[in-house]
């Protein structure tokens, strides 16, 4: 390894291309970034959901940086190839309703809830006995916006950002278009495991560390990130059983909503989980696909829920008889 970078040293919540940077390397060079959770400590392995309401939200998405690569240009491409994610053995998955908004379902969890899942032997551990395979990956990873001040981490941009590409996992690579010089990369907001759509607002968020080589061209140019991954395309990484739900509407976000409300409908008679742990669930396991995009005026989202999570008794003493 050639650099480390800690968050303790260099950590910031916006997108600035004013900060300066922490560190300076070669196209070539290999770094270790220390990433803290995305509450940037504020919840812990004890915490329980009483402690939300003390959050303070201006420190969210800590990320760790920027890292100045020498002779990157505004038209250029940085490349980061994810060599290695560590996590430090649990994460937690939020709702945090009210001022932040967060979550498809906002609206119908008025209340915060936390889970927070202990992680070993490659799974993320939930309530019945639920196992929640994990492949560790950064939500947040990008490079500094060319328009001056400071920017929200929140939306993605077209510079890289709140992406939440569940398949930046160990092993793929990353492209960016750079926007000023010396591309500025900054990493965090780290995740065991999302579903595609993140729908309750939060992965399972996680302390990691994150090792990256960094590399630089200028031709051809490129408009917004792209990625080579191998996936896994599945939780497991294979074809598997999966129980589906779908949504139809002109909109894409309500659609999406209504194919998750149908999925925690089915969790709740069928598993037996409470509606906020069907919502958690579904952040952390559930992907969402558009299925259909072409006959105007409705959408088609269709939400997967991998059968393979769930123990072959996954039933309550208070509930579900089969």
């Amino acid at each position: 390894m050639d650099h480390r970078v800690s968050a303790d040293d260099a950590v910031h919540s916006s997108w600035d291309n004013s900060l300066e940077p922490a560190l300076t390397v070669e196209p070539g060079d290999v770094v270790r970034f220390d990433c803290r959770d995305a509450t940037n400590g504020q919840l812990g392995p004890g915490s329980t959901a009483e402690d939300i309401a003390a959050i303070d939200v201006e420190p969210i998405h800590p990320l760790t940086g920027p890292v100045a690569i020498e002779g990157a240009r505004p038209g250029d491409v940085l490349e980061a190839e994810l060599l290695e994610l560590e996590h430090g053995g649990w994460g937690q998955t939020l709702i945090l309703p009210g001022a932040m908004e967060l979550g498809l379902l906002a609206d119908e969890f008025p209340e915060p809830d936390l889970y927070v899942w202990e992680l070993e032997d490659g799974v993320a551990r939930f309530v019945d006995g639920i196992e929640v395979p994990i492949d560790p990956f950064p939500g947040v990873i990008g490079v500094a916006p060319a328009e001056n001040g400071s920017h929200s981490t929140f939306p993605p941009r077209s510079v890289g950002g709140n992406l939440d590409i569940k398949h930046l996992t160990a092993g793929s690579r990353l492209f960016l278009p750079v926007a000023v010089e010396d591309a500025l990369f900054s990493i965090g907001d780290c995740h065991a495991a999302q579903g595609d759509g993140e729908v309750c607002g939060t992965g399972i968020e996680a302390p990691m560390t994150v090792t990256c080589r960094f590399g630089l061209r200028s031709e051809p140019s490129i408009e917004q990130p792209q990625f080579e991954t191998t996936g896994p395309f599945t939780p497991t990484g294979r074809d598997e059983p999966m129980y589906g739900t779908t949504g139809v509407g002109d909109d894409l976000r309500e659609a999406s909503g209504v194919a998750i409300r149908q999925l925690i409908d089915h969790m709740e008679a069928e598993r037996g989980l409470e509606r906020a742990e069907a919502y958690i669930l579904c952040s952390a396991a559930v992907d969402l696909k558009v299925s259909e995009a072409v006959n105007a005026p409705n959408w088609v989202v269709s939400a997967y829920l991998p059968e393979s999570i769930f123990p072959e008794e996954c039933q309550r003493s208070r509930g579900l008889e089969r």
